[in-house]
C-alpha cells in the first residue's frame, strides 16, 4: 500500500515539473537562447589569454643556461620581465624553419619599439649550429632584436627542454628533412614567466601557435584567425599588462 502511495506521490511531481518547466525549456531551444547563452560564455573568454594549467599548477618555463650567437651564456633569467616568443629550430632545415623565423622576424619589426620583446630560438642540432655558424643565420635572416638570442649546447639538455620543458616535439630522425623532426610551435612567454596563449572556440587554451603558417593560409579548419596575426595581437595584449 505504502509503494502505492510513494508511486502516485512521484508521478504528481514529474506531472507537476512537466506542466511547469518543459514548455519553458522549449521556449528557449526554438528563440535559441540556450545555444547563445553557451556561446556568450565563450566569447566572453576569446579575448583572454590563459595560462597553460599542469597538474593544478600554471605552467612556467624550466630553467636553462645556453650559449647564444655572440656566444654569451644565456639563461631564463635574462628574459625577466619580458615577454618573448620560443621555437626549437635548426639552420640547415629545409622545410618549415625558413617559414618560421620569416614569421618571426615579422613579428620582430613590428614589436622594434618594445625593449621587452624578445626572442628564444633554441637549435635542435648544435653539433653543426654553433655560435658562428648561427651568428651568420641570423644576419642571414635580419635579426637584429638584442633580445632575439639564437641558443646552443649540450643536445641532451636541449631536447630535455622542448620534449619535456615546453612539450614541444623534437628528435633526430635521419628520415625527417634534414635529418631532424620537431613540431614547429611557437610558445608564448609573460613577463613573469609563464606561458600563456588565447582559448580556442570551446574555451580552450590553444597551448602554442603554429609557426609555420603563412598568410595564404588563412583560417584553420576550426575557421581560427591566422596563427601569426593571432600571435601579433596576443605578444601585445602581454606587453600591455
Amino acid at each position: 500500500m505504502k509503494n502505492k502511495y510513494a508511486y502516485i506521490w512521484v508521478s504528481f511531481i514529474i506531472l507537476i515539473f512537466g506542466i511547469i518547466f518543459i514548455p519553458k525549456i522549449i521556449d528557449r531551444v526554438n528563440s535559441g537562447t540556450i545555444v547563445e547563452n553557451d556561446r556568450m560564455n565563450v566569447k566572453d573568454n576569446l579575448g583572454d589569454l590563459s595560462f597553460i594549467v599542469l597538474n593544478g599548477k600554471k605552467s612556467s618555463v624550466p630553467s636553462f643556461g645556453f650559449i647564444n650567437q655572440d656566444s654569451i651564456i644565456i639563461t631564463n633569467a635574462d628574459y625577466r620581465n619580458k615577454v618573448y616568443v620560443v621555437e626549437f629550430f635548426f639552420t640547415t632545415c629545409p622545410s618549415i624553419c625558413p617559414i618560421m623565423n620569416q614569421n618571426l622576424v615579422q613579428i620582430q619589426n613590428e614589436f622594434k619599439d618594445f625593449q621587452n620583446f624578445g626572442v628564444a630560438s633554441f637549435t635542435i642540432n648544435p653539433e653543426y649550429d654553433t655560435p658562428i655558424v648561427l651568428k651568420e643565420y641570423a644576419e642571414k635572416y635580419g635579426i637584429s632584436n638584442l633580445n632575439w638570442n639564437l641558443l646552443t649546447g649540450d643536445s641532451s639538455a636541449i631536447y630535455d627542454l622542448a620534449n619535456t620543458g615546453f612539450n614541444i616535439f623534437a628528435e633526430q630522425n635521419a628520415d625527417a628533412p634534414g635529418g631532424f623532426e620537431h613540431a614547429g610551435m611557437f610558445a608564448l612567454v609573460d613577463k613573469d614567466g609563464y606561458l600563456r596563449s588565447r582559448v580556442d572556440a570551446f574555451g580552450n587554451p590553444i597551448i602554442f601557435y603554429r609557426g609555420y603558417i603563412t598568410p595564404e593560409d588563412g583560417v584553420d579548419a576550426n575557421g581560427e584567425k591566422e596563427q601569426i596575426t593571432a600571435l601579433k595581437e596576443d605578444i601585445k595584449k602581454l606587453l600591455e599588462e
